[in-house]
């Protein structure tokens, strides 16, 4: 005959573990109050869980209800380490400090330590904490761990860091006015075919032993390239890409910032009277090329907005928003998917989301922009800019009048 004993170990064994603490209680003292005297040992020994849990269900059963939701009587636990350690959080912050190692217009912060590192830093100065506490304090507090894959950034300009700060106080003024601010980049050329397709990196799912077929080689094609620009609106967190399929230059960087401010833009701010751009330093929208400002003088003139342009400093286009904010999401969704047309690249750039609420509104750009156009220095100096008293040549402002004879563009 099985003993009285047995049968509770047996019962506890299976159910104990579908229960939360609290109902695992609450059970096990019911039990010890059926049983009289010795039920508080027997019910202990059985579900091996110490006289003193028992005991508390017990004193659950007849004191003041836990409020619903909770486990515990409110304070019940471990104390944070913050709590006993006041100056703990400032000691952390002053190592992952994000004007030294991040781009400060962005609502996330980054670190290149990691937490274990920063753990045995804290503990040197004085304040405990394990790798499992910081990485809690710091994800409470915005912060995200930042891979060490291109982030030595080779020579740096003695005033990065100031001109980090620069441009976060510029996007921090037009936001609170409630004007519009953008992020623009191009992404990384993608070659399109279909005969044979391109290799795409990343995996998708498909049937075990049934790969996509692709080329061998990279050659082009007749189909050429995929060159997707875009736009990150930055208060609104959405993102408009063009994909083009001739040349990445000037006029076509201007012409996707002409096409997002007339299908977005406006109809999302029609008060606005200013714009802000964010910029790499190179590439089609680099601050030394002329005709990039030229192409906005234009776009400020059809517009009637008065067109900021802040470039981050060189050799830091990975600090750019739009790397991280869209371009990464970009390629996320795309992975392992053959580009054959440019049609199949605008609808998975379009087909881009994220739980945080990312929207990406794509479309397909024809045209034609020929390379070498040269500017002259009298177009130049026609143009309405006006560059800031720091640094110039980065942060400049570009009012909305222009009068330029075409032939002083040179080809």
């Amino acid at each position: 005959m099985v003993r009285d004993d047995e049968l509770l170990a047996r019962k506890y064994a299976v159910l104990l573990p579908h229960l939360d603490e609290r109902q695992r209680r609450l059970w096990l003292a019911v039990e010890a109050e059926a049983r009289g005297r010795g039920g508080v040992s027997q019910v202990a020994r059985a579900a091996k869980v110490s006289r003193p849990t028992v005991r508390r269900g017990l004193s659950e059963l007849t004191g003041p209800a836990i409020p619903p939701g909770r486990v515990r009587r409110p304070g019940g636990g471990r104390r944070r380490l913050e709590a006993d350690d006041p100056d703990l959080v400032a000691a952390l912050e002053r190592l992952v400090d994000p004007v030294t190692r991040g781009d400060p217009e962005s609502p996330l912060r980054w670190t290149a330590k990691s937490t274990r590192q920063l753990a045995d830093a804290l503990g040197a100065s004085g304040h405990r904490a394990s790798s499992w506490a910081v990485a809690r304090l710091l994800h409470e507090r915005g912060y995200s761990l930042q891979a060490n894959a291109k982030v030595r950034e080779g020579r740096q300009h003695p005033d990065r860091d100031a001109q980090f700060r620069y441009l976060d106080a510029q996007v921090r003024a037009h936001l609170a006015a409630g004007q519009p601010v953008v992020s623009v980049d191009t992404k990384k050329k993608e070659l399109v075919g279909d005969d044979p397709a391109y290799r795409n990196a990343g995996r998708e799912w498909q049937p075990r032993g049934e790969p996509v077929r692709v080329g061998a080689r990279d050659f082009p094609t007749e189909l050429g390239e995929a060159i997707p620009y875009g736009v990150c609106d930055v208060a609104a967190d959405a993102g408009f890409v063009v994909v083009g399929s001739d040349r990445d230059t000037a006029a076509f960087a201007a012409e996707t910032l002409r096409r997002w401010w007339s299908r977005v833009g406006r109809p999302a701010y029609p008060d606005a009277g200013r714009l802000l751009v964010c910029a790499d330093a190179g590439g089609s929208n680099g601050y030394r090329v002329r005709l990039w400002k030229l192409e906005l003088a234009r776009l400020a003139a059809e517009t009637g907005l008065v067109i900021t342009v802040c470039h981050f400093p060189p050799g830091t286009s990975k600090w750019n928003r739009i790397e991280h904010r869209l371009f990464a999401h970009i390629s996320m969704n795309w992975r392992g998917r053959p580009l054959t047309s440019h049609e199949v690249a605008v609808q998975l750039v379009g087909a881009t989301t994220t739980r945080a609420g990312l929207t990406v509104h794509a479309e397909r750009d024809t045209g034609s922009y020929p390379t070498g156009i040269k500017v002259s220095d009298e177009a130049l100096a026609a143009v309405p800019l006006t560059a800031h008293a720091f640094h110039g040549e980065w942060n400049y402002t570009i009012a909305p009048s222009l009068d330029v004879d075409p032939s002083l563009l040179i080809r």
